[in-house]
């Protein structure tokens, strides 16, 4: 749901930006490396320590390259398959890193088993949420449904809601409870937007399959009344 404003938004915000890199020589592929480490670092180095409040910081810094790249592609005219493959890959990646480094924290000195199993549920969530679209996409349907916590949603609820749970480290009380509640509701609506996903394959599959049997007795029917 965010991606449809959120995205456009930010790509104008950026546009400036992403020329400026155009004419210094950088290519999108390495801006897409570079984020992709950088939002890696700030989850696997900050997170597992608990300091969720720089540790956001450093990644909110970097996940924009996964909009700069985009930009820049298009601005230069050097838009590839390669390029989308690179970025969609790496994306998993980074999503992979943030949830990973919160299942460590909780699986370490921040000592909730529990939590940290769902912060590994909304890991494993999110990649097969993204794969069932891309699947399905491979063999030919539109995968046509908006689900309820996309990739956009679940960074911007487990980030937020990381950062501000941070600032308990600045002498903020309660307000570290932000994070499990958050990591409840990605995990959740995950899981709804899984479903949805899949409903939405078996739906758009029957469809396609009776319009192939359809075309097929059609074309049947053609060459009997033609043998006749």
């Amino acid at each position: 749901m965010l991606n449809k404003y959120a995205r456009a938004f930010f790509t104008r915000v950026l546009t400036p930006f992403a020329a400026l890199l155009l004419r210094l020589g950088v290519s999108p592929d390495a801006v897409t490396l570079v984020g992709t480490a950088g939002v890696m670092a700030g989850a696997l180095v900050f997170f597992p320590m608990g300091e969720f409040f720089w540790g956001t910081i450093v990644i909110t810094v970097f996940v924009f390259s996964d909009l700069v790249d985009g930009n820049m592609a298009r601005q230069a005219g050097i838009s590839s398959r390669w390029g989308a493959f690179l970025d969609s890959t790496l994306d998993r990646v980074a999503d992979g890193a943030i949830f990973a480094g919160f299942a460590l924290w909780y699986a370490g000195s921040g000592d909730d088993n529990v939590l940290c199993a769902v912060a590994i549920f909304c890991l494993a969530s999110g990649q097969v949420v993204s794969y069932t679209k891309a699947r399905g996409e491979s063999i030919g349907l539109p995968v046509a449904v908006n689900g309820l916590v996309e990739r956009a949603e679940r960074l911007v609820i487990s980030l937020v809601a990381a950062g501000l749970a941070g600032l308990h480290g600045f002498g903020v009380p309660g307000i570290q409870v932000l994070l499990p509640i958050a990591l409840w509701i990605v995990a959740l609506g995950s899981l709804v937007t899984l479903i949805q996903r899949v409903v939405t394959v078996r739906r758009e599959s029957a469809e396609a399959d009776a319009a192939a049997a359809a075309a097929q007795g059609g074309t049947a029917d053609q060459g009997s009344e033609a043998a006749q």
